[in-house]
């Protein structure tokens, strides 16, 4: 098997916001020169810029749009120029705000426009060019080598990920004339197959930059980050090969270590500006309870009750368990701003600080619908092998699960979770996560 070389996802993001940066300085560096105007002393106002633009950038979406198969050109113009917008108008207000000396021209209404004007065609002119491949190496073609009826389960993962670039089923005599860089993901059955050798082996002959082979599954969780259960074998990952097995591995301390710290931090400075404001809310809409306490499957499996601010009208007891859809008429008004915020699981801290759940991992599901799901999903049960999380990998990838198949949906970004579960990725889901809820974007 040749090594899996071919472009990753994130990489074209990371390229852009260095290209961008490159933008920020370069353009500012020429304005100074021009205008025979100094840099010294406007350090602080041009790092407050550069990470205003950037950081809106990412919060607006600029940078995520790369990762589309298509790249809207209005939506991309609208969104860069929301963020040319929202970062003159922040740097207007912390200007007005602080009011700093005359010498300080960095601040200056005019210098703003000619610098973030530039930088904003300049981003424009980045993310357009590493679509077309000029910054970098050609996109490579991502081809299936596989039986017809293989093809269309692998294929049928990646329309529930419309968004990114989809591959290709190819007979094998097509295959074998295709020119130019090539993911071929070839079916383990087909090796077993004499018809196909011969193929196979011209493939492995070809220069390895132009030609990777690698398997379905191995495309599916390099390109969607996730790992679709029914292209998994039955006996896919053993619990002692996940990094959270390890009894003292680091990592995992510093998970916990870290879930308590946060947590306390977060009910300190929630409480008083955000739970108790939501809390009167809820009980001036209808005079029902605040909190909701609910039975919910946690480590192994093991039930506990977890806690969450009051977002749907009150039932019976005996109502029977349903899946929340769109539009759901149980949901409240506050309710439902609530859950787009993503504040209603503000209370789910105290659950965190118990150790019945951590900061990030899989969300905890209804015993009742589990059972429903395990028998429904391959590898479902595998999920309850880290603790349920507050925000997870599926939570920030996937929309809200409505049925069971987005729950296999979310199921195949949890499995990708458990397999690479580092405190890098945390970190990076945590930060998505401050994503959703500041453009009040769950659901």
């Amino acid at each position: 098997m040749m090594p899996l070389s071919w472009r990753n996802p994130r990489r074209n993001l990371l390229t852009c916001v260095g290209l961008d940066l490159i933008g920020l300085v370069g353009i500012l560096a020429g304005l100074s020169s021009i205008w025979s105007q100094p840099l010294t002393g406007q350090l602080g106002w041009m790092v407050t810029t550069i990470t205003a633009y950037l950081l809106l950038g990412w919060l607006l979406g600029t940078y995520t749009l790369l990762n589309w198969h298509r790249l809207p050109r209005w939506t991309l113009i609208q969104r860069l120029g929301l963020c040319l917008l929202t970062t003159l108008m922040l740097v207007a207000i912390l200007r007005w705000v602080i009011n700093p000396p005359l010498d300080i021209w960095l601040v200056h209404r005019s210098t703003q426009m000619s610098w973030l004007l530039p930088t904003t065609l300049w981003s424009l002119l980045v993310r357009v060019s590493l679509r077309k491949g000029r910054l970098q190496a050609e996109e490579p073609k991502l081809i299936l080598l596989s039986s017809k009826t293989e093809a269309d389960q692998t294929l049928q993962a990646w329309r529930k990920t419309p968004t990114r670039l989809m591959p290709k089923w190819l007979p094998a005599a097509e295959v074998a004339k295709q020119q130019g860089p090539l993911v071929i993901a070839v079916s383990p059955n087909l090796r077993q197959h004499a018809d196909y050798k011969k193929l196979l082996e011209r493939l492995e002959q070809r220069d390895p930059r132009e030609c990777n082979l690698t398997t379905p599954l191995a495309l599916a969780e390099r390109q969607l980050e996730r790992l679709p259960p029914k292209l998994l074998p039955e006996a896919w990952l053993s619990y002692a090969e996940i990094p959270w097995s390890m009894l003292f591995s680091p990592q995992r301390q510093l998970k916990r270590v870290a879930d308590v710290v946060l947590a306390m931090l977060l009910l300190a400075v929630t409480t008083p500006l955000l739970l108790l404001p939501a809390a009167l809310l809820i009980w001036l809409e209808d005079r029902g309870p605040i909190f909701y306490i609910q039975e919910r499957s946690g480590w192994l499996g093991k039930p506990f009750m977890v806690l969450k601010l009051r977002t749907m009208k009150v039932v019976p007891p005996d109502a029977p368990i349903s899946w929340t859809i769109p539009g759901d008429p149980r949901i409240t008004r506050i309710g439902n701003w609530l859950r787009r915020s993503r504040l209603d699981e503000l209370p789910q801290l105290i659950n965190v600080l118990r150790g019945d759940m951590s900061l990030i991992g899989p969300r905890p599901e209804r015993p009742e619908i589990e059972h429903e799901l395990e028998e429904s999903i391959p590898h479902y049960r595998k999920r309850h092998w880290m603790r349920p999380g507050l925000s997870g990998w599926a939570q920030v990838c996937a929309p809200y699960a409505a049925s069971v198949e987005d729950s296999e949906l979310k199921l195949s970004y949890d499995l990708y979770y458990l397999k690479y579960f580092s405190s890098w990725l945390d970190l990076m889901i945590l930060l998505r996560t401050i994503k959703t809820v500041l453009k009040v974007g769950g659901r």
